[in-house]
């Protein structure tokens, strides 16, 4: 069966009006005790971040447009190379 994204008929039609059934429970689906259980570490290492600092990130902007803060764009691209290891 192609799945393409448009409304495609169910298997099972429900009278005009009437409430549709909740879906029936996936087998292996996890309950939401073992999501909370598998997310606490990424949510502990979220709480770990600094915060985002939003009038700095602004300043740095400006700074930049108006050619206040030094910009070599190929220093970066090496570095992105270097980082994702495309430089080794």
């Amino acid at each position: 069966m192609k799945i393409t994204g448009a409304n495609t008929p169910s298997m099972t039609s429900s009278p005009p009006g009437a409430a549709a059934a909740p879906p029936a429970p996936v087998a292996g689906a996890s309950s939401a005790p073992l999501q909370s259980a598998v997310l606490a570490p990424a949510k502990e290492a979220l709480a770990m971040l600094p915060d985002f600092d939003a009038a700095r990130v602004a300043a740095l902007r400006d700074a930049l447009s108006k050619g206040e803060l030094p910009f070599d764009p190929a220093r970066l691209a090496g570095l992105i190379q270097r980082f994702h290891g495309g430089g080794r």
